[in-house]
This record gives C-alpha cells, sequence and structure tokens, in this order.
C-alpha cells in the first residue's frame, strides 16, 4: 500500500478543514513547493493536491500552483478540485500533472466521466467520492466541495460508472477528515468487498502508522494523509513501509498557524 501526502489549498495557502468545514480551518505555514520537497524526501512517489475553492467554487482557482507543482517532476501529482469539463482535465494533463481527480462531476454526470476515462484512459483519472454516513450506516456522497447532494449512495455512484474502465477510487470520510480520529476501517473493508476490481485510496482520519498498516491489511491501494503528516505525528521510520522511495530518515517541523 501506497501513502499518499495531501496538500490542500485554499487562497494559494495551505491548510486543512475539519470534517468538511470551510469555516473550521488551519492554515499551515509552509509554502507547497516546500512541502513537495519534503515528501520526496521522504521517499513519497505521489503528491496529492486539492484546490479547495475550485471544489467549493467549480473553477480551478490554484491552477498555477498545480502546474508549478507538476512542472517539478519529481513526484507524480493527482489534483483536483474544481474540475467539471474535459478541456480542464486535458489542460492539467498537458501541463504535467499525472492524474486528474473528478469529484462532482462523476456523481452528476457519469455517462460524461466514462467518455473521460475513455478519452484520456483510467490511470490519468481518479474519481473522488466523498462520504458522510447516514443514520442507516450508509455512506451518502457529498458534492461541490461537500456543500450538496447527499441523496446517492457511495454503491449507486459507482454502479454508474462500472463497465466504464474506472481504476481509481479516491473515497474520503468527511466526519473523520482532518480530525486524528482513525480512519474508518468498516468503510473500507466494505468499499473493497464490493468492488474488489477498483483500486481504493483511502482518505480521512489517519493519526499514526497504525492506521496505514491496518488500511493495508484491508487491501486498499493507497491511503491519503495530510494532517498527521503536516504535524509530523509519524516518524520516517514509521513511514518508510509505505513510501517507495524511502532511504534515511529526515528531521523536519510543521508549525501551525492559527
Amino acid at each position: 500500500m501506497l501513502l499518499i501526502p495531501a496538500i490542500d489549498l485554499k487562497e494559494g495557502r495551505c491548510v486543512r478543514l475539519y470534517r468538511g468545514d470551510f469555516g473550521a480551518e488551519t492554515r499551515y505555514a509552509h509554502e507547497p513547493h516546500e512541502l513537495l520537497r519534503r515528501y520526496r524526501t521522504l521517499g513519497a512517489v505521489w503528491l496529492h493536491v486539492v484546490d479547495l475553492d475550485g471544489a467549493q467554487d467549480g473553477v480551478l482557482m490554484n491552477r498555477s500552483i498545480i502546474v508549478a507543482l507538476a512542472a517539478q517532476r519529481t513526484l507524480s501529482v493527482q489534483a483536483g478540485g474544481g474540475v467539471r469539463s474535459a478541456e480542464t482535465v486535458r489542460d492539467l494533463l498537458r501541463h504535467g500533472v499525472a492524474r486528474v481527480v473528478i469529484g462532482s462531476t462523476a456523481v452528476e454526470r457519469p455517462a460524461e466521466t466514462a467518455t473521460w476515462l475513455a478519452r484520456f484512459g483510467p490511470e490519468r483519472i481518479c474519481v473522488a467520492l466523498d462520504v458522510r454516513i447516514d443514520t442507516r450506516g450508509e455512506p451518502r456522497v457529498r458534492t461541490h466541495g461537500w456543500t450538496a447532494g447527499g441523496t446517492v449512495s457511495l454503491w449507486s455512484a459507482l454502479e454508474a460508472l462500472r463497465g466504464a474502465g474506472l481504476r481509481h477510487v479516491l473515497c474520503t470520510d468527511i466526519d473523520r477528515d482532518g480530525t486524528l480520529t482513525g480512519p474508518n476501517l468498516a468503510l473500507y473493508r466494505d468499499a473493497v468487498r464490493r468492488f474488489p476490481e477498483l483500486a481504493w485510496q483511502a482518505s480521512g482520519g489517519v493519526r499514526s502508522a497504525l492506521d496505514l498498516h491496518a488500511l493495508a491489511t484491508i487491501g486498499v491501494a493507497a491511503a491519503v494523509s495530510g494532517k498527521a503528516l503536516l504535524e509530523e505525528r509519524m516518524t520516517p521510520e514509521e513511514l518508510r513501509p509505505f513510501l517507495p522511495n524511502a532511504s534515511f530518515p529526515v528531521s523536519t517541523s510543521a508549525p501551525a498557524e492559527s
């Protein structure tokens, strides 16, 4: 299982939200390029970048930063947030992004998303489905920066894309995102059981190396972590099994701003 560090961008700054709430934001005193260098040195091979402004407004607002990160070509960049058209997908791929993340459009326009999978290839597209668990234990997909939706189940959203060549799916449990309370293992266990052909990326709640080992045991392909890595809650030695290019420990600091 791979560990994929995450950078969330809002107004050009590195931030983390708490349970998907745009009003509960922590800003970090790091530049995106500084974080890319840190994660490359740790041994990561992928970097996940989210344009939070784009996710909320439907327009890629931090494109210049994403393109600049991808242009370094030291890590494979997986990026999304506000991707609503084939033109945006093509633009990001042409400027060095290795895999484009499709969120709201995959839920609202699955037939169109299927044409993108055919056009650009399943290795160049990742569908991101952010869920909240309802009172009956059903994962319901939220869209538009977690502010809309909630009627479509995770399983129904994926069934609509089954047969379209979908390979990579990022699933975030919103209520665990940024909480450091541990990932929703039951959710990902069910996901792998229902859709074993997909390469699942688990996001939300990762707090320790024990969480990473638990996710690996379940069979997810990757774990995406933002806050725990930013705040160095895991040592380089603990991370090494999940970072293919890891070679030696590196000491870094990650002060947060209020």
